[in-house]
Order: C-alpha cells, then sequence, then structure tokens
C-alpha cells in the first residue's frame, strides 16, 4: 500500500504539531481532516484565536473540526463521515475509545521521549529537570492507558549542557515530524513490528504546577540549574526578591562555598545577581521580576534599586 492513498485525519492544537502536520502534507499524505481545539478568547481584547494547527489548516484548505467535547454525537458523525484510515495525534487531548478506536489502522501517538521513560503530559520539561543527558520521540499505538500502547517507532534526541525546555521542544518538533512520516510510511508497507512497552523503573512527566516552579534554594546548585532550564522559557522557575516574585529563564553555576544563607542573594549591582544554595551559587543572567519585563541581569542592575 503507498502510504499517499492513506486516508488520514490528523489532531493536534499547538506550533508543536504544526510541523508534525506540515511534513506530512510536504510529502503528499491525504489528510482528510484536521481535528483541533475550538477557538478561544485572549488578549486585552479578548478577540478569538485560532489555534496554531487551524492556521496552518486554513492556510492549507483543509477541512477543520474543532469539536468542545470529543464525545459529542455530532463531531462523532462528522468524523466518521471523514472515513480515515489511520489517526495521528500531536500535542492534543485525551482522546475517549469511541474516537481513538475508530478507523481500521488506529490511531498513533507522537510522545516526546523515548516510551516508557516520562510518559504524561510535560516530557520535555522533566527530562531536563531531572539532569537526563538524552531523550528522545516516540510514535505508538493509542489505547486505554494513557502513553502505554505498542511501541512503533522512537529516536534519540541528545540533550546539550546548556538546553532549555524552549531550545529542546523547537529541536523535537522537527525529529518528531521526521519519524512520524517514517511511521506513516512503515505502517504503509507493513514494515514495522509493534513492541509492547514495560513497565521497569518508569520516571514520569506529570503537568507542571506552580509549586513545581518554586527555587528551593537548599537544594544543590546542579539540580536547580536543571530546574531553571527545564522550565525556561516557560512557565519558568522564580524565587522571591525583595517580596516580588522574580522569574529566573537563564543562570550560571558558580562553584563556590556559599558566605550566605541559603536563599541570600549578593549583589554588586552593576553586573552579578547570584543566590546562595546548598553547595555554591547560582549567578542568574536573563530575568523577569513582577510587573516588569524580560530583561538580561546587567540591564536589570542598572535599574533596580535593593530593599525598596
Amino acid at each position: 500500500m503507498n502510504y499517499k492513498d492513506i486516508r488520514i485525519v490528523f489532531m493536534g492544537t499547538p506550533e508543536f504539531a504544526v510541523a508534525s502536520l506540515s511534513k506530512l502534507v510536504d510529502e503528499g499524505c491525504h489528510i482528510v481532516g484536521v481535528v483541533t481545539a475550538p477557538d478561544k478568547p485572549a488578549g486585552r481584547g479578548m478577540e478569538l484565536q485560532q489555534s496554531a494547527v487551524k492556521k496552518y489548516a486554513v492556510e492549507k484548505g483543509l477541512s477543520i473540526l474543532q469539536p468542545e467535547k470529543l464525545k459529542n454525537p455530532d463531531f462523532i458523525e462528522q468524523l466518521k463521515s471523514l472515513q480515515a484510515d489511520l489517526q495521528i495525534v500531536v500535542a492534543f487531548r485525551m482522546l475517549p475509545e469511541i474516537v481513538w478506536n475508530m478507523p481500521p489502522m488506529g490511531t498513533l501517538n507522537l510522545h516526546g521521549s523515548l516510551l516508557p521513560q516520562y510518559r504524561g503530559a510535560a516530557p520535555i520539561n522533566w527530562a531536563i529537570i531531572n539532569g537526563e543527558a538524552y531523550t528522545g520521540v516516540t510514535t505508538f499505538k493509542l489505547k486505554h492507558e494513557i502513553d502505554t500502547g505498542d511501541i512503533l517507532l522512537n529516536e534519540k534526541i541528545t540533550i546539550e549542557t546548556n538546553e532549555t525546555a524552549g531550545t529542546l521542544h523547537d529541536k523535537m518538533k522537527e525529529v518528531g515530524a521526521k519519524v512520524l512520516l517514517k511511521t506513516v510510511i512503515g505502517l504503509a508497507e507493513g514494515t514495522i513490528q509493534e513492541k509492547p512497552q514495560d513497565n521497569f523503573n518508569i520516571r514520569h512527566a506529570p503537568k507542571i504546577f506552580t509549586e513545581t516552579c518554586s527555587i528551593n534554594w537548599n537544594n544543590n546548585a546542579a539540580d536547580i540549574n536543571n530546574l531553571i532550564r527545564g522550565l525556561s522559557p516557560y512557565p519558568a522557575a522564580f524565587t522571591n526578591l525583595d517580596g516580588k516574585k522574580l522569574k529566573i529563564f537563564a543562570a550560571e553555576i558558580e562553584n563556590k562555598t556559599p558566605t550566605s544563607a541559603t536563599g541570600a542573594y549578593e549583589t554588586e549591582g552593576k553586573h552579578f545577581l547570584k543566590f546562595a544554595c546548598n553547595d555554591g551559587y547560582i549567578s542568574i543572567t536573563d530575568l523577569q521580576l513582577e510587573g516588569k519585563k524580560r530583561m538580561k541581569v546587567e540591564d536589570f542592575l542598572r535599574g533596580y534599586r535593593f530593599g525598596d
């Protein structure tokens, strides 16, 4: 079977998913429909905003469905009418069985880790937070339990020393798009052997909450720096500076025995702002104080009066 003959429904919402949809379209895949989130009010004017996937789909003239609820009978009928052979999910909602079990070739998902490791909502963030040297992408078949279906293909990605969640995201979306296309081709040609996942020594990737982002200065410098990198640029690790929330987007480790109490800051008011931690200092290079714009530390220090 030629992969271009497979009738595909693509499901996704953010920019990460656009890279995969674009790759499929560019390579001649037959996209019979795109399912994405409903338009939502945003910004000061609360104007309706389209998802990144919808914007791309409109540009390419693709058929679009935007269900509020995935079990809505009208949506189910519309989805059936597309007569998809295969459904592809990239950065979308959890699907009910009536949806993922609909097409004869099943529904495959692109996940941002080397499954079974880092199942969950935030695999990119947690791989960096936990100090991993590498991660990857995996395509797998959906089933009842989240991120547990049989593995189709995967590819390893190195996590560089100064990698952030943002740079890894951008790298991963391109690698993932290529692996996804290889998966579609392999399924069409019958060359992929599905592999069940094991469940030993699994590290999970749960949703990031506010408390996850709060820096504990009693930890060591390497762990704190990993947290900062793993949450940059969004939602960003934070601490308090003179009673205000200080987001930290980038920092450097200073391997020097602290002379201040953990969590205390030191600065000469011009070039550096560093916080003492368990085994050294975290010297901030990129930050944003509550109510201010994001800036480099030197620019921040020029305009900030400590203790105000």
